[in-house]
């Protein structure tokens, strides 16, 4: 491990002008990901600002809605009253990610930071386009049962890790940043982008910019909702598919809903052609089944991955004619859906 020069800021401007200043510096927090890398040579920062003692852990009534603090632990979010209620595809994803002694570790906007588990990535002995842009890709041509199926390009084929993300997307959040030119809003659905020609940028956000909170809006699609992950084992293992829905009924018709993909894609895959099919009609197996082949049209598997379009369309069959049978049954004995 290289060695670093360590910082603890007392507050927020202070960590923005520290890293902003140096580009060799990172900020930490939780450092469930970021330890990780500096063992195995994936991250090698010169400075670490240390983020956690900004005061940015609360979790706090916002505009109807809430706001989270960025440093807010996976664990105790997951259990927060307010999320259990009106968010539960956030607090059933949290669960779903990683093991309890992590969860507790883990911060709100690191969880949203972390990066991509291609065992391309993290082994510094093979060339990747992400870890060292221009050095090539290997997954392209090698072990690719994870690969993505949507949204990749030559020079990456990677998927986004983060179980949080894909949730939080669903129901519409918005990551506030603090930059060196000040604060700003960036929506969930915009923060992470494809890889193009360059995929060692996971998201928008630039060198400096810290994430602060991130803010979850009084929707109306939120509190019918769900998140459904399939993978390897039980517990302790990233998704293979994964998928986040949120909708808003009209008796047995949709009116609205968000249904967004993980484990496919570069970053949570919103299901935009999916959603549209959907609006104005009842959610059954074969309307659902329809829209996701629709989707799904552009996909492109390699027979490692060939399995991955079938299971994405299981799990949202499975996802959204379960909200619509909750929604029935809560109608049917009097209770608010």
């Amino acid at each position: 491990m290289r060695t670093f020069t360590y910082l603890r800021p007392d507050d927020v401007a202070g960590a923005v002008e520290a890293v902003a200043a140096d580009a060799e510096a990172r900020f930490i927090a939780g450092g469930s990901n970021l330890v990780d890398h500096l063992k195995l040579g994936v991250a090698r920062p010169g400075t670490l600002v240390d983020v956690t003692r900004l005061g940015l852990d609360a979790i706090e009534p916002h505009e109807g809605g809430l706001r989270v603090g960025a440093n807010v632990r996976n664990s105790d979010l997951a259990a927060h009253p307010v999320v259990r209620q009106r968010y539960p595809a956030v607090a059933r994803a949290l669960l779903a990610g990683a093991s309890g002694q992590i969860r507790h570790q883990a911060t709100t906007a690191g969880n949203l930071l972390q990066r991509t588990r291609c065992v391309y990535f993290q082994d510094v002995t093979t060339p990747c386009h992400k870890r060292e842009p221009g050095s090539g890709c290997s997954a392209v041509e090698g072990y690719g049962r994870y690969n993505a199926i949507l949204g990749a390009s030559e020079s990456c084929v990677a998927v986004h890790p983060s179980d949080l993300a894909v949730a939080l997307t669903a129901v519409d959040a918005v990551v506030v940043v603090q930059g060196p030119g000040g604060e700003r809003r960036v929506p969930m659905t915009e923060l992470h982008r494809l890889p193009g020609d360059r995929p060692q940028d996971d998201t928008v956000l630039e060198h400096g910019d810290l994430v602060v909170a991130v803010e979850l809006p009084d929707s109306p699609v939120s509190g019918l909702s769900t998140y459904y992950k399939a993978r390897d084992r039980a517990s302790y293992a990233f998704a293979l598919v994964s998928v986040a829905a949120a909708v808003d009924l009209d008796g047995d018709t949709v009116r609205d809903l968000r249904v967004v993909w993980g484990g496919v894609a570069h970053k949570p895959w919103r299901a935009t052609t999916l959603e549209d099919r959907l609006r104005g009609h009842v959610l059954t197996e074969e309307t659902v089944a329809a829209a996701a082949d629709a989707e799904l049209s552009d996909a492109v598997t390699t027979a490692d991955n060939a399995y991955k379009p079938a299971m994405v369309r299981g799990a949202t069959i499975h996802a959204l004619t379960g909200l619509a049978r909750r929604a029935g049954a809560a109608t049917t004995e009097g209770v608010d859906a």
